[in-house]
Order: structure tokens, then C-alpha cells, then sequence
């Protein structure tokens, strides 16, 4: 899409770049350098790249099979407004793994018209989703 690139190649994968956003997200605060890229080398990741410079991010931990879990979705502000979450959305869900995928899973405070356009629905049953959560994971070591 004009100047950018949608790609799953993980040599192309700027990780410092995602450790920067990330330690400074709501959700991963302070996240160690060494996580992520544990993290990423076990996920399918999509990078958005401008002119080889990683705009955005995300990935699926899955077992390429039955499950994904997406997490890690971003765009980096001054890339934000132009299209590129949707545009992203869009190649995750058209990628040959996720059209697969029985069940798919989304945890976010963030952004819920853009997930909701791709069918996402909040889970809130009773008894249905359960989870451990350590927030603070990260920060309190």
C-alpha cells in the first residue's frame, strides 16, 4: 500500500523497535528486551514497514492449527490515521494460518471499533473466559 509493506518475514523484524513500543504500552510496560524477542521468535509476526523503517506490529501465537491468541498490535502515532490498523487487520485475517483458525482470541482496552469491524465480540459470558493476569508483571521484578 503506497510506501508501505505488510511482511511475515521475521529477518525483516526491527526488535528493538518493538521493545521500544512495547516497554512504553499499556499493556507490556517495561517488558525486557529478551521477552520479546523470545516472544516473536515463537509467534507469526507482521511487521508494517516504511521503507524499511517498522511502523507497526502484531503477532498470533498459535499452533498454526485450531488457535490463535492476537496480541501486540500497534502503530507508531505519526503512522496512525492513514489506514494502516485496518490495512493490517486485513492481512492478518486473509493470511492462509488465520483462515483456518477455530477460535481466535483478543484481550484489549484499546481500539475496540477497529477490532469489532472484523468481528470481534467482547466474550463477557459468565463462567465462559477465565485467566490469570499479572500486569505488573514486568515492573515489579
Amino acid at each position: 500500500m503506497n510506501d508501505f509493506l505488510i511482511s511475515t518475514d521475521n529477518a525483516r523484524l526491527d526488535i528493538q523497535a518493538v521493545h521500544q513500543y512495547l516497554t512504553r504500552s499499556t499493556w507490556a510496560k517495561g517488558i525486557d528486551l529478551e521477552t520479546v524477542t523470545t516472544s516473536a521468535a515463537n509467534s507469526l509476526n507482521f511487521g508494517i514497514y516504511h521503507n524499511e523503517f517498522q511502523a507497526g506490529f502484531a503477532r498470533l501465537i498459535t499452533d498454526y492449527a485450531t488457535f490463535a491468541y492476537l496480541c501486540d498490535v500497534y502503530v507508531l502515532e505519526e503512522y496512525q490515521g492513514d489506514g494502516l490498523g485496518r490495512w493490517l487487520m486485513e492481512c492478518i485475517h486473509s493470511h492462509p494460518v488465520f483462515e483456518k483458525l477455530r477460535k481466535i482470541l483478543l484481550f484489549t482496552t484499546t481500539a475496540p471499533w477497529l477490532y469489532e469491524k472484523f468481528g470481534y465480540e467482547p466474550v463477557n459470558q459468565k463462567n465462559y473466559a477465565w485467566t490469570i493476569t499479572r500486569p505488573d508483571i514486568y515492573t515489579n521484578r
